[in-house]
C-alpha cells in the first residue's frame, strides 16, 4: 500500500490489488509520478520518429484485423485513429456499473502508463481527470470476446462521443467532459487501437470479481463457524495433526481459523462428546474451503501479474542505436479467462457446501429444533423459503460454472482465426461472487435466528459471538414470519462490505488463506 496515502494512488510502480479496488470502487484519486510521464513521454518521442521516417507499423501506419497489409500514409493518421473508435464501438445491451467502467479505465492508466504502447502523456492525462472527476462513460456489458468494442464505448467518451454519466446525469459524451471542465483529446498515431488492444476489460473484471470472491471465503469461514457451532457440531475434525498428514496450507489455515473463531465457546464445549462425528458439510469445511482458497489463491496471483502488465501490439523498444516495433500476442486474455472460469466453479463449490449446512438448520429432524427456526411451525413458515433461494440461486452458480474459454469463433477475416473468450470469464465470475454472498447471507440468516433456540447461558465462540452481535444490530429475531426481503439484503451488505471478515477478525485474529 505504499502508493496508496490519503485517499490517492500515484501510478508509477507496482499496483496492487488494494489499491486498484480504492480507484475502482471507493473512488481514491489517480496521481502519476514523475517517473510514469517520463517513461511516457521517452517512448512517445521513439512513435513520432518512426512514423516520420515511414516505418511499417501494425496499427500505426497499417489498418487493421485482417487489413494489415493496407498502408495508410502519415496524413491520415488522425482519421484511421478516430476510425478505429468509432466502428470498433459495437458492445450492446445493459451497461456495465460503475465500478466495472471505472476499472476499465484504471486498467488503461496502469498498462499504457509503461510506456511502450507509445502513446502521448496527455492522452493517459484525459483518463486520469475523467476519473478523478467523476465523469463515467456508459459501457454496454455484452459483445467482446476478450478486447475492443467495451473499450471502444470508453475512448468515445474520451473524444467527445457516445454518452456518459456525471454528477448522477447522463450526457452526451462530449458534455459531460465540459461539465466537468475537460476537453475531449483528438487521437494521434497508434492511440485509437491502444485504448481498446489488449487484456484492459477482462483484467479489469478479473480483479473486481477476485476481491469479492476472497471475500466471500473468508466470511464463509466465519459463517460455517457460525453454523458449527449452533448445530452442536464437533471441532476434532480440524485437529493439527489431521491437518499436517495432508499438508495442503490452505486446509490447515482453514481448520486454524475455525478453531480461532469458535475459541471459548461453551456450546462447542458441551457438546464436544456428544456423537462421533459430524456430516460431511461440517467436518469437511477445512477440506471444501481450502481447495476453494487454492484456486483463489492461484487466481490472485495471475490479477495481480496482469494488473502490472501491459498486453498491447504491437509495443516499442528502444536501443541504443534505434529500437524495434514488435507485433505479438499479448492482447490474448487467456491467463484471465482460465483463471476466472475456475474461481465461477470454486464459488458454487463453496455455495453447495452452504446450502448444505443451511439445510441442517430448518430439518428439524437434522437440528432438533423447530421446523424452519420458527415458534408455532405450520402458523409459520419461518425460514422455508430462503432455501428455495438458495437452491434458485445454486442452480445459477452451476450455469455459471460452465467455462467460456473451451469456446471459439473465428473473427477477422480468420487473421484472428482464435479468440480467449477471457471477458465472458471474467463477468460471469463478477456475478458469482454476487451469488455467492446471497448464499451465505441465507445460511447465516439461520445460524442467526437459531440462536434463540440454544441455550442463551452458554457463551459463543470469540469470533462467532462477534459475528452474531453485528447481525443483530440490524437484523430482529424472529418470533413469528416477518417480511425476510430487507433482512436478506442487510446480511448481504454486512457481506459484501467486508464488515462480517472485519467484526470475526477483529475478534478473533486474521482469517488467512493460507
Amino acid at each position: 500500500m505504499e502508493n496508496f496515502v490519503s485517499g490517492k494512488v500515484r501510478l508509477g510502480g507496482s499496483l496492487s490489488l488494494t489499491e486498484f479496488l480504492a480507484v475502482a470502487r471507493h473512488h481514491a484519486k489517480v496521481e502519476f509520478s514523475p517517473e510514469y510521464v517520463e517513461r511516457v513521454s521517452r517512448y512517445r518521442q521513439l512513435v513520432e520518429k518512426w512514423v516520420a521516417e515511414e516505418r511499417v507499423m501494425y496499427g500505426t501506419t497499417t489498418g487493421f484485423g485482417s487489413l494489415v497489409s493496407r498502408m495508410i500514409p502519415p496524413r491520415d493518421a488522425e482519421k484511421l485513429q478516430r476510425n478505429i473508435i468509432l466502428t470498433h464501438s459495437t458492445a450492446v445491451g445493459e451497461p456495465l456499473e460503475e465500478e466495472s467502467v471505472r476499472a476499465m479505465m484504471l486498467m488503461v492508466l496502469s498498462a499504457l502508463g509503461k510506456g511502450v504502447s507509445g502513446v502521448r502523456a496527455e492522452l493517459l492525462e484525459l483518463y486520469r481527470d475523467m476519473l478523478n472527476r467523476g465523469v463515467t462513460p456508459v459501457v454496454p456489458g455484452h459483445g467482446s470476446v476478450g478486447y475492443l468494442s467495451t473499450e471502444a464505448h470508453v475512448a468515445m467518451v474520451a473524444i467527445g462521443g457516445g454518452r456518459a454519466v456525471f454528477n448522477g446525469r447522463e450526457y452526451e459524451g462530449g458534455e459531460a467532459l465540459r461539465q466537468a471542465g475537460l476537453t475531449p483529446v483528438t487521437l494521434s498515431y497508434k492511440e485509437g487501437l491502444a485504448l481498446i488492444n489488449g487484456t484492459l476489460s477482462p483484467t479489469a473484471l478479473a480483479a473486481l470479481a477476485i476481491y469479492d470472491l476472497l471475500n466471500c471465503v473468508k466470511a464463509a469461514d466465519a459463517i460455517a463457524a457460525v453454523s458449527l457451532e449452533a448445530l452442536r457440531g464437533l471441532t476434532r475434525a480440524y485437529d493439527p495433526r489431521i491437518m499436517a498428514v495432508r499438508p495442503e496450507p490452505e486446509q490447515a489455515a482453514t481448520a486454524r481459523n475455525l478453531l480461532n473463531l469458535l475459541q471459548g465457546s461453551q456450546v462447542v464445549e458441551k457438546y464436544k462428546n456428544s456423537h462421533v462425528q459430524d456430516a460431511l458439510s461440517l467436518r469437511c469445511i477445512p477440506q471444501a474451503h481450502g481447495a476453494v482458497k487454492k484456486t483463489l489463491w492461484d487466481a490472485l496471483r495471475v490479477v495481480e501479474t496482469e494488473l502490472n502488465a501491459c498486453c498491447d501490439n504491437p509495443i516499442f523498444f528502444p536501443s541504443s542505436d534505434d529500437g524495434d516495433t514488435l507485433s505479438n500476442g499479448n492482447p490474448d486474455a487467456g491467463y484471465q479467462g482460465l483463471e476466472m472460469d475456475s474461481c465461477c466453479i470454486a464459488a458454487a463449490y463453496l455455495a453447495k457446501m452452504s446450502e448444505r449446512r443451511n439445510t441442517r438448520f430448518i430439518d428439524n429432524n437434522l437440528s432438533g429444533y423447530p421446523s424452519y427456526l420458527v415458534k408455532r411451525p405450520g402458523l409459520n413458515s419461518g425460514l422455508m423459503i430462503p432455501q428455495y433461494s438458495q437452491a434458485g440461486l445454486l442452480n445459477e452458480l452451476r450455469m455459471l460454472a460452465t467455462p467460456a474459454v473451451i469456446d471459439n469463433v473465428t473473427t477477422s477475416g480468420n487473421q484472428e482465426d482464435y479468440v480467449s473468450m477471457g471477458y465472458n470469464a471474467c463477468r460471469k465470475a463478477q456475478e458469482a461472487a454476487r451469488l455467492l454472498e446471497y448464499v451465505l447471507t441465507i445460511e447465516l440468516m439461520s445460524g442467526y435466528q437459531a440462536q434463540q433456540f440454544l441455550d442463551a447461558g452458554l457463551r459463543r465462540g470469540r469470533g462467532t459471538a462477534a459475528v452474531l452481535a453485528l447481525v443483530g444490530q440490524h437484523v430482529p429475531v424472529m418470533e413469528e414470519d416477518m417480511y425476510l426481503h430487507p433482512h436478506l439484503e442487510t446480511i448481504r451488505n454486512l457481506i459484501h462490505s467486508g464488515e462480517v471478515v472485519a467484526a470475526a477478525e477483529k475478534a478473533a485474529g486474521p482469517l488467512n488463506l493460507r
